[in-house]
C-alpha cells in the first residue's frame, strides 16, 4: 500500500511518524521542509513529495490542514488532489471542519471515483504521537472496516456513522470545551473580586460539581497568569465559530455557546490570538 500524507503539522506530523514507524511507504508534503524532514526522521519508509501531483499513484491519503478552505483548495482546485489521484483511491480526511464542506469534498471524490472517510480526531499532538489519540470516523462502513488495520497504527479508532457525525463530535468537544473554559474564567473572576487565592479556589472547585477537565488542566495555567502557546486561541475561536455555524445550519440556536464565541472574537480583537485559548481570560477579566 502507497500512503499519502499532506500536512506534517501538529496532529499531521505524529500520525504520518506512525505510519513510518511501523514501515509504512509514506509520501509526505507540507510547505514546510522542517515539517517535512521532522516527520521522516522516525524511520526509513518515508519520503518527501516535491508536489501534490506526487501523490497520484497513492492508494490511500490523508489530509490534516488548518482551515476547510485549505482542505478545499488543496483537494479541489485546478491540478489539486482530486484532479491527479488514480480512481478508487481513498481520501482520509483528518481535519477539524464543518458537515457542509466535508460533504462538499464526499461529492467531488465520489465523482472522480475517489472513496471518501471524515476522521476527526479527539485529543491532543501529544496522544497523537503515542497513538493514543481516538479518531472519530465517518462514512460508509465498507471503508471503515477495510482499513481498520490501518487507523489502528495511527490511534483508536470509533465508526460513528456518517460524515455529519464524525464532524459533530469533534466541533461538539470543542465547542464545550470552550465554553467551560470561558466560564471558568468567569469563575476565576468572582473569586479574584472575593479575595481568594486563585490557586486555593481551584483545590476547593476540585472537589464540587464546578470541577471539569478545563479546570484540571488550564486552571493551574489560569491560576499562574500563564499564556504560553499550547492550543492557539485563534484556532480556539475558529472551532467554536464552525461548531455553531453547523447548529445554525441545522436551526439551533446554543445561546451559551453563542456567548462564548463573543470572548473569543473579543480576545482575538484585541491580539491575543496567537497566544493560548487560555487568553480568553484577559477579556473574561475586564
Amino acid at each position: 500500500m502507497q500512503i499519502g500524507f499532506i500536512g506534517a503539522g501538529l496532529m499531521g506530523g505524529p500520525l504520518a511518524r506512525n505510519l513510518i514507524r511501523a514501515g509504512k511507504s509514506v509520501l509526505v508534503f507540507d510547505l514546510s521542509q522542517e515539517a517535512i524532514a521532522r516527520t521522516l526522521e522516525v524511520g526509513t519508509s518515508g519520503k518527501a513529495a516535491a508536489s501534490i501531483k506526487d501523490l497520484k499513484d497513492c492508494d490511500v491519503v490523508f489530509t490534516s490542514l488548518p482551515l476547510p478552505q485549505h482542505i478545499k483548495g488543496v483537494c479541489l482546485d485546478d491540478g489539486g488532489l482530486y484532479s491527479v489521484l488514480k480512481e478508487g483511491a481513498l481520501h482520509i480526511e483528518l481535519s477539524t471542519i464543518d458537515p457542509g464542506t466535508a460533504n462538499e469534498l464526499a461529492a467531488a471524490a465520489k465523482a472522480k471515483g475517489i472513496d471518501y472517510l471524515q476522521c476527526t480526531l479527539g485529543k491532543t499532538p501529544a496522544h497523537a504521537e503515542k497513538a493514543e489519540e481516538p479518531m472519530f470516523i465517518g462514512g460508509e462502513q465498507v471503508l471503515f472496516d477495510r482499513n481498520s488495520e490501518l487507523f489502528k497504527i495511527i490511534g483508536i479508532p470509533e465508526y460513528v456513522g456518517g460524515i455529519d457525525a464524525s464532524c459533530a463530535v469533534k466541533l461538539i468537544s470543542n465547542m464545550v470545551g470552550m465554553t467551560n473554559l470561558a466560564v471558568l474564567a468567569e469563575g476565576i473572576k468572582v473569586g479574584d473580586a472575593a479575595g481568594m487565592d486563585r490557586t486555593l479556589l481551584l483545590e476547593l472547585l476540585s472537589d464540587t460539581g464546578a470541577r471539569s477537565f478545563q479546570m484540571d488542566v488550564r486552571g493551574p495555567w489560569l491560576a499562574a497568569d500563564d499564556y504560553a502557546p499550547r492550543f492557539g486561541l485563534d484556532l480556539a475561536l475558529k472551532d467554536v465559530r464552525l461548531g455553531l455555524e453547523m447548529a445554525r445550519a441545522w436551526d439551533l440556536n446554543l445561546k451559551s455557546m453563542e456567548a462564548a464565541l463573543e470572548y473569543y472574537k473579543q480576545a482575538s480583537q484585541d491580539g491575543f490570538g496567537k497566544e493560548d485559548c487560555n487568553a480568553v481570560a484577559k477579556v473574561v477579566g475586564k
